[in-house]
Order: C-alpha cells, then structure tokens, then sequence
C-alpha cells in the first residue's frame, strides 16, 4: 500500500506542476494577444512579398482560409499556388478566388514532378520557379490569417539579425464534432501556451503556419532541397537557420488552423504523426512534455488511491484550474465554446495514449503516401544544392 500511496503522490506533484505550467502559459498568450492588439505594424518597410501556398485536395474550409491572403492590407504581394496532380480539386477553389479577386497578383503551377519524399517541399520546389519576389512567405494550405498578417510579417524582419519569421497558430475547428473538438483542445490548450513558454525561456522553432525569409537566406541554408527528406520540414528550416547563426522571430499576428479531422482515426493518425516527428527530433524534450498532461496525473492518483478523498478533491481543483486557464485561452484566440473545457480530461488522457504509441515506429501516414520520421542535424550550406539549381524528377536531393 505504501508503494500505490507514493506513487499517488508523485502523479499528484506531476498534476500540480502541469497546472502552474499551465496558468503560466496561459498568461503568456494572454500577453502576447493584448501587446498583438495594441501594436501597430510598421509601414515604412514593405517590400513586394511573393506567398508560396502548396496545396493537396480540397479541404474543410479551404476556400476561407485562401481568401483571407487574397483580402491583405499590403501594398504588393504575389500568391503563387502550387498542385502536383492536373485534376486536383484545390484548382476549382483557387480559380474561383482568382476569379473573385482579380485585382490581385496570383498565378497558379500545376507540376507533377517529384523531388523527394516531402511531396509538400517538392511541391514548393516546383512553384519557386514562379515567385517574383525576394521575400518568400511559405504558408500551409489551412491557415488563416488576419488583414495585417503581411504587415505583421514583414515587420518582424526589422529587428536585428532576423533570417526567419514564423507565427504561433491556435486550431479552428470546422464544426463541433467531437474529433475536431479534441484537437482544437490539443493546439489551444497545450501546444499554443506550451509554445510561448519555450520561447519565453529561449528556444527559437519554427512553425510550419508560416515560415519567412528571403530568397538569400533559403539559398544560404541549402535551399528547399535541404528540407525534402524530411517530415518536419518547418522544424528543420529552423535549425538550419539557427545553424547559421540567424534569430528567429514571431510576428506579432495570430493565425489559425483548420481542424478538419472528422474521425477518431483520422485524429490519431494525425496525432501520431505529429507525436512521432516532435519525438525523433527532440526525445527528451518530448518525453519532458508529458508534465502538459496534469488531468492525466491526478485521475491516475485517484485510481491508484479510490478510497482516499485527498486525489478526487486534488483532481477537481485542478480541473478547475486547467478549464480556467483554457477559457481564458479560448477567450484570446476568439473561441466561445464551453464544451471542450467538458473534454479536458479526456483529452490528457488522449494525449497520453498517444505519447505511448509515439514511443515505437518511425512510420506516418501523410496525405495518403507513408514517409520514415529521423532525426535532423544541421550540416554545412556548402554541401547542399543551392535553392537556385532544380532539380529534374529523377535527382536525388
């Protein structure tokens, strides 16, 4: 009994320091949306920008999310779309917006030719060619995007020794479904808060919500050829980046995400694709990441301790807490459902499973075609194919 009561205990400490991660997270995304709407973007630094938009089917709210770049207060910005397949149905989308905005500078490049494994960077390859230019903004195809995105962007550029801009994201769920509910729940209340921490206390990563820099600085990296083996490619192009001793900023903007899983299959696939590839490329911070899991902790005090009164009253302050803290959360990335505070200990519970599987394989499933997740060590520019020379279908990068 003295090893259960022990064990209860330490779940216990687990649960209370996630919660105080937590609550501070929290307040860091408080802070970060209260100095986003108070800051004005500077206007006196806007070069014309080319946004590199790689897309695959259609999607939830796909057509939403590509037409808030086309409705963006900046002066000049190209949209260059890319397909890989002639009937892909994102062409109808992207024409009819093109057709619905034609005062903006859009073109879209449909090549099917293949680079590597990451079809997403073969696709970017095979669109650069069609980029005006020198500032690229690379953004997946389910982002959306506030009308000073650009200029928030382009702003961060201004401070010192910036080689890349990124910026934090919080999901949308397309519906109410139960699925989309949870993932929502994952990126709103774990990963964003999470993600503002590490940054607080000095790690500089780069999200794949958008990734900016200038055409030098993708070719002193290696060019998107450095990228196309590899899964994470966002995380990758910033460990290059900081491997050529470059800061990475953070706009001030938010952006969202489309949730669109409609299954749990669906959720879990995506879940472990995204667990496996944090996991190759940093385990231990990974496995460090099971304290984002408080609920977690203090149900498994419970059941190892069901008669005891002091986990079940630990339990529910501290459920307390966590749906304070992702009401507030909700609150500043413009989310009014109370139902996925209901779904927060399921969700802990979710996300434990799922660090359990990410433990073994280093399979995914990605748009339909399986890749091998491996770790990533920056390597010298020089021993990469600049991002100018492209390569034919049947090259090895």
């Amino acid at each position: 009994m003295s090893f259960f009561h022990d064990f209860a205990l330490l779940c216990d400490a687990f649960g209370i320091a996630g919660c105080v991660q937590a609550a501070l997270g929290t307040a860091l995304v408080a802070r970060f949306t209260r100095e986003e709407r108070s800051a004005a973007p500077a206007r006196d630094h806007v070069p014309p920008v080319t946004i590199l938009k790689p897309l695959h089917g259609d999607e939830p709210l796909l057509e939403e999310a590509l037409e808030s770049f086309f409705t963006q207060d900046y002066p000049a910005f190209q949209i260059v779309f890319g397909v890989q397949r002639a009937n892909d149905p994102a062409i109808a989308v992207v024409e009819r917006l093109r057709h619905r905005h034609p005062g903006i500078d859009s073109c879209l490049v449909v090549n099917g030719a293949q680079h590597g494994e990451n079809r997403k960077v073969g696709n970017l390859i095979n669109m650069l060619t069609a980029a005006k230019h020198d500032i690229l903004v690379i953004s997946d195809s389910d982002i959306h995007v506030a009308p000073d995105y650009l200029q928030q962007v382009v702003s961060a550029f201004r401070k010192p020794n910036i080689g890349l801009v990124t910026t934090i994201y919080a999901g949308l769920p397309a519906s109410n479904r139960l699925p989309r509910l949870l993932s929502s729940c994952q990126i709103n209340h774990n990963f964003l808060p999470g993600v503002l921490l590490s940054r607080y206390l000095g790690r500089q990563d780069c999200l794949g919500a958008t990734m900016a820099l200038s055409r030098e600085m993708l070719d002193e990296v290696g060019g998107f050829q450095a990228l196309v083996s590899h899964v994470a490619d966002d995380a990758v192009l910033g460990r290059l980046v900081r491997a050529h001793h470059h800061d990475i900023a953070i706009a001030g903007c938010m952006t969202w995400t489309t949730i669109g899983e409609t299954t749990f299959s669906e959720l879990l696939s995506h879940e472990l694709r995204w667990g496996r590839t944090v996991r190759a490329l940093a385990p231990f911070g990974y496995l460090a990441s099971c304290i984002q899991l408080p609920l977690f902790w203090l149900s498994c005090a419970m059941l190892l301790q069901p008669h005891a009164q002091w986990p079940f009253t630990l339990f529910l302050l501290g459920w307390g807490a966590r749906a304070v803290c992702g009401f507030v959360t909700d609150l500043c990335v413009g989310q009014r459902s109370l139902l996925p505070l209901l779904l927060l200990p399921l969700r802990d519970w979710l996300s434990a499973i799922i660090m359990v599987g990410s433990m073994t394989g280093s399979q995914v499933a990605w748009r339909g075609h399986t890749m091998r997740v491996s770790s990533h060590r920056p390597v010298a520019a020089s021993s990469i194919p600049p991002s100018r020379t492209p390569l034919s279908p049947g090259d090895t990068p």
